[in-house]
């Protein structure tokens, strides 16, 4: 049986903290993960506005304290004034998983030219993996999920297949994912057989 996974949900954005609109990311983030997830998961979401030192404060809190193995961010990665996310994140982590901002960034341009401005990056904070998403549901889902084409068949992976593994490697919990959403991948050696 795999143990229960706590992950956090960062919404980050001026507008969605402060009711100008009403946040899109964390239910885009629960919605996708609900039906990505076959392990028990549950969820540590906070919804705050472009503040480098409150999104370093809140990245912490939810890595050191929340025992989050996985924090996904969405918002604040672009090059406007006020986009900090990825500078905070950096500042927080141990180490940087450049392959996770630079397949991000892959993935998009199937879409739009504009992708090469977005800076989204990947770190690891001691048990946790903290991954910066784009802004817009259609985008998170495109980035984690994987391109389809006409015929729903997956053409270009999204980055939620490394996850589970790079959670496995740095101590987390065994995550299994719905192969018809996601499949994760793992070396042979270190997938576990299917709970009963």
């Amino acid at each position: 049986m795999s143990d229960t996974i706590t992950i956090g949900l960062v919404s980050i954005s001026d507008r969605a903290s402060d009711g100008s609109y009403e946040d899109q990311g964390i239910p885009a983030l629960t919605e996708w993960l609900g039906r990505a997830l076959r392990s028990p998961w549950r969820a540590e979401s906070r919804l705050i506005p472009d503040e480098r030192a409150l999104i370093e404060r809140t990245l912490r809190e939810l890595a050191d304290e929340a025992g989050c193995a996985l924090i996904l961010t969405t918002g604040g990665t672009g090059p406007a004034p006020r986009d900090l996310t990825p500078e905070a994140t950096l500042a927080v982590g141990d180490k940087e998983m450049p392959g996770f901002g630079e397949e991000m960034r892959r993935i998009s341009l199937n879409f739009v030219p504009t992708a090469i401005l977005s800076r989204q990056v990947a770190v690891i904070r001691g048990k946790s993996l903290i991954v910066n998403l784009p802004g817009q549901p259609k985008s998170i889902r495109e980035t984690l999920e994987g391109v389809r084409d006409a015929a729903g068949e997956v053409s270009h992976v999204g980055i939620f297949a490394a996850i589970p593994y790079c959670i496995d490697l740095i101590g987390g919990p065994y995550v299994e994912t719905d192969e018809a959403v996601i499949k994760a991948f793992r070396p042979k050696h270190a997938i576990r057989k299917p709970a009963v």
